[in-house]
């Protein structure tokens, strides 16, 4: 990797499920990544972005001016922008006016080539919303003129990808499944490993320069046979399928947003795509790049224990706007502080603090927060399905369950901000005190910025729960540190 050192890489969605794993290995490469996020903070929260390699720029992917300087003097640029997640319905004219912008931000920066990870597909009017806006972004993309490299690709298997979620969810809790038609249509899925794998040697190809390269594993499968797999996997009993004619995308996506941690808004166009054949209709990726991709049995297999290690390098919850202050905010504050005194050293008290939610759950009445979670869930929120990344690592821009870590500062300080759905804004904040001697003082603080008149009802309606819920959760908390 002579080359490496002497060339820079732009890659957007840094902070993101693919981004996320791609930026660190073009680092580990050799190559110089500079990196546009909306969230400086967030992306420094990686370990990898402290490398003297790694620069980040802060913007918005729709400023063109800001694109075209950021670009000035890169040799290649990652295209790995999806709105789907932060503009609801809207989202396939947010990708296309994006997809536009950067194509002529790029030309006008004078980058070489473009390298976008696009989706798979039969061509022709069939296609689904979803799959047709990856196709106007692959056109759009290149119309400012620089050459587009596109790799198309189904289903990703890996730790925390959104369609893998689905599959270990769905198959977790449902032992009898009653879906659409669409369990019999063909996929051919491909392990995250294999797409980083792609994304890498198409920059070190230059035959692949303004093509589009179909990718996939060996494997050909209808959606029912993957689901049974992944029952296997798991190690769980025989699912049973059931299609039926009835169930359409709208009421599919329903499902999945009650049964999965995944929002309608994003399971929806998701499952529109499952109506389509996702096959690769050439091998010449394969030809230019010759490559052994792991099988969906390894895939999964591999994806399961690092879940089960909680190596989950990053996850479909990473990407998406920080939560903050709403246009409303000021005004009146409401807070609930507690503290207790434990003679656990700082640093026990912080390992409980920081391996909160999740699997471990809350450390007391537990079922409270599974009621809540549920009726979060009901009410189109996130519950606490989506759960965390690591059992033990918190990192800036982290989910935890219907929380995302909005501040951290290990071992003394952790911010979380309420993603459930509230009329107003909540915080819940754990300051660790190392100045008790000897021991340590833990105060948890509950802040909660009400919008209107139902957001001041809401708060005093769960007050008399938080001398149950907060009380037991700093006593749990206490106890385990100092077993710790």
């Amino acid at each position: 990797m002579n080359s490496a050192c002497s060339s820079t890489l732009f890659v957007t969605g840094a902070t993101g499920y693919i981004g996320g794993r791609l930026a660190p290995r073009l680092v580990e490469r050799g190559y110089r990544v500079k990196c546009l996020v909306r969230s400086e903070a967030k992306l420094r929260a990686r370990p990898w972005a402290g490398n003297e390699r790694v620069e980040v720029v802060e913007g918005d992917a729709s400023d063109e001016d800001r694109l075209a300087a950021a670009m000035t003097g890169c040799t290649a640029a990652y295209y790995l922008v999806h709105s789907m997640d932060t503009a609801g319905a809207g989202y396939r004219g947010r990708d296309l006016s994006l997809a536009e912008t950067f194509g002529r931000a790029a030309a006008r920066a004078g980058v070489p080539r473009i390298i976008y990870l696009g989706g798979l597909g039969e061509t022709g009017r069939d296609l689904s919303q979803h799959l047709s806006s990856r196709r106007e972004v692959e056109a759009a993309l290149g119309g400012g003129g620089v050459p587009v490299t596109v790799l198309r690709a189904a289903m990703i298997i890996g730790s925390g990808s959104a369609s893998f979620e689905i599959l270990r969810y769905l198959v977790e809790r449902l032992p009898i499944m009653v879906t659409p038609r669409w369990v019999s249509t063909e996929s051919q899925p491909i392990a995250i490993r294999d797409v980083l794998f792609y994304l890498i040697a198409a920059l070190e190809t230059p035959a692949t320069i303004g093509k589009t390269l179909d990718i996939g594993g060996p494997d050909v499968w209808s959606y029912s046979k993957i689901m049974r797999e992944m029952a296997l996997a798991l190690g769980l009993r025989r699912r049973l399928v059931i299609p039926v004619p009835v169930l359409t995308p709208r009421l599919s996506s329903l499902w999945i947003h009650l049964v999965t941690p995944l929002h309608a808004s994003i399971a929806r166009p998701l499952a529109e795509g499952l109506k389509n054949r996702v096959v690769c209709r050439s091998d010449e990726a394969l030809r230019l790049m010759p490559h052994q991709c792991l099988t969906i049995r390894e895939a999964m297999d591999a994806a399961l224990a690092k879940i089960q290690t909680g190596e989950v390098e990053t996850a479909w919850s990473d990407a998406g706007v920080m939560p903050g202050d709403p246009p409303w905010a000021g005004g009146t504050v409401f807070v609930d502080r507690r503290e207790m005194i434990t003679p656990a050293i700082p640093t026990a008290v912080w390992a409980a603090v920081s391996a909160l939610g999740g699997e471990r759950g809350y450390y007391a009445v537990d079922w409270l927060w599974r009621l809540r979670g549920i009726m979060d869930r009901l009410t189109g929120g996130p519950g606490l399905r989506r759960g965390r990344r690591s059992s033990d690592e918190l990192r800036l821009g982290d989910a935890l369950d219907f929380w995302r870590v909005t501040a951290i500062n290990p071992p003394r300080r952790l911010e979380l901000t309420a993603e459930m759905k509230l009329p107003g804004v909540a915080t819940l904040t754990f300051d660790v005190d190392p100045a008790v001697h000897p021991g340590t003082r833990l105060v948890m603080t509950a802040k909660f910025r009400p919008r209107g008149l139902l957001g001041i009802a809401y708060w005093y309606s769960v007050l008399p729960l938080h001398g149950i819920v907060f009380r037991g959760m700093l006593r749990g908390l206490v106890r385990v540190a100092s077993q710790r």
